[in-house]
């Protein structure tokens, strides 16, 4: 317990002394993050290579130790040295961010990279709810979710001292369990961590002099994906695994909130916005300091969900239903439209509308396609015109024209002129009022003009007055 006491201390010392030296070094070259863009709070240029300073107080902690081979302390930092190349590698990839601004793939390619490393040097989910699992897919599995925890450590770095405390609040957290589990390995891979951030904090917290910037959020997704997937091999039940989950559930929530978001507008993944949840509590008129306050004060709620759950095991499934609902109650909080208009769409009708709107156009646009003959096509078209809530129809197709007058009282209407080929046409009348299928009517007036556009090229213009041919219903 001394030698880990000491750990601490000496990652804590090394953090405070070093971070300000990075800061006025990368100052003084201009490796800063610049402030300007809307999803930015800070007023003026701030280095963000706060990563370095965090790694290498990371490391000199334990290069600073000279255990005795095959003493305990020694056994115990067998994991450090098996997470070292992956996270070198992982705060290497950051690093190179913060000078050059990679391209995302390449971002990407070396954070698999860095999981594949962890995989190597041992760290792989092995057990499910107690049971083993050591099949092909643990590597794939593993590597996903150290993907999802560097990204999601990125994300969340977006306030002065956010990302930093967040990832201090998991790392104690990780810590405390590692404790309670008597994982003195995993106890001893941790306990550096948390002291090179709260030193960092001393300097990272509103008003920040330094950022974290990529090598110190990749780095710090990295190691804390890392011990959560270790922790979670100790579960013995599947309810159990959540624990790691809750105790990073801060990052990992905003992150699911971003893909989900972006997913229901059609925006690439990877785009940033303006949408993160430290943004929604600045928009609701938060000050950047209460906000980070606000998320610390929920991080140690969802550290202690998670470590009572630990230790509760005949309550742990009511636990997590009690956690489920803060965070119902939370993404409701937050105000998301896409969320809101999505469970419209799903509860009040609409998505099933939408769903009988996409078959009638579809059934549509087959018959208007498999149409031989203008008058197969005015059939069709007049079918799909009434289910549409037209209720006038002129077509003037191949040298005849067809019209379709529903018998309802006239009402104030619009009306449109579809211009086909050879002079040929279609109008359209479509009462104001009319609540029939509305996400029908601009998709049916385009399928019409694309398929009957040329559908007759081998017939002449029409005359001048054709004769009616075909009328009614």
């Amino acid at each position: 317990m001394h030698s880990l006491l000491w750990l601490g201390v000496r990652a804590f010392v090394v953090s405070l002394i070093l971070t300000p030296i990075c800061r006025d070094i990368f100052r003084s070259y201009g490796v800063v993050d610049q402030p300007g863009e809307a999803r930015k709070v800070h007023r003026y240029p701030i280095p963000r290579v706060g990563g370095l300073a965090i790694g290498v107080s990371y490391l000199l902690a334990y290069l600073l130790v000279r255990p005795e081979e095959g003493s305990p302390l020694a056994q115990q930092l067998s994991l450090v040295w098996k997470l070292l190349p992956g996270a070198a590698l992982a705060f290497g990839i950051g690093l190179l961010d913060d000078f050059f601004d990679l391209r995302p793939w390449i971002k990407f390619v070396g954070q698999i990279g860095a999981a594949g490393l962890a995989c190597v040097g041992g760290v792989r989910i092995l057990t499910i709810a107690g049971t083993s699992a050591d099949a092909w897919w643990n590597i794939p599995l593993t590597i996903f979710w150290l993907l999802i925890c560097m990204n999601a450590f990125n994300l969340v770095d977006g306030l002065d001292g956010l990302a930093a405390g967040v990832s201090l609040f998991a790392t104690l957290t990780v810590f405390a369990a590692a404790m309670m589990q008597h994982n003195m390995v995993l106890a001893v891979a941790t306990f550096p961590l948390a002291g090179a951030l709260l030193a960092f904090l001393c300097y990272n917290f509103n008003p920040a002099t330094i950022f974290l910037g990529d090598s110190g959020s990749l780095l710090l997704g990295f190691l804390l994906g890392c011990y959560a997937a270790i922790w979670s091999n100790k579960s013995a039940t599947l309810i159990g695994m959540t624990a790691p989950l809750m105790a990073l559930s801060i990052p990992l929530l905003d992150v699911a909130l971003a893909i989900v978001r972006r997913f229901l507008r059609r925006q690439p993944i990877f785009t940033a916005d303006r949408g993160h949840i430290h943004h929604r509590l600045l928009d609701r008129g938060f000050t950047p300091r209460r906000v980070v306050l606000v998320l610390y004060g929920l991080c140690g709620l969802a550290a202690a969900f998670s470590l009572v759950q630990g230790m509760l095991h005949s309550f742990a499934g009511a636990l997590l239903i009690l956690f489920g609902v803060f965070v119902l109650l939370g993404i409701q909080y937050l105000g998301y439209a896409e969320f809101d208009l999505a469970g419209r769409l799903l509860f009040s009708g609409d998505f099933q509308r939408s769903v009988d709107a996409q078959m009638h156009l579809r059934d549509f646009r087959k018959a208007l396609s498999a149409a031989t003959t203008p008058v197969s096509c005015w059939e069709a078209i007049r079918v799909a015109a009434e289910r549409c809530g037209f209720q006038q129809v002129r077509l003037s197709l191949a040298g005849e024209v067809f019209e379709y007058s529903s018998t309802q009282a006239a009402e104030p209407s619009w009306s449109v002129r579809v211009p086909l080929t050879n002079g040929d046409y279609a109008n359209l009348v479509r009462p104001f009022t009319s609540t029939v299928l509305p996400m029908l009517v601009a998709p049916f007036i385009e399928s019409l003009r694309e398929i009957l556009a040329g559908k007759f090229p081998e017939a002449n213009a029409p005359a001048a007055q054709p004769a009616i041919v075909a009328a009614g219903q």
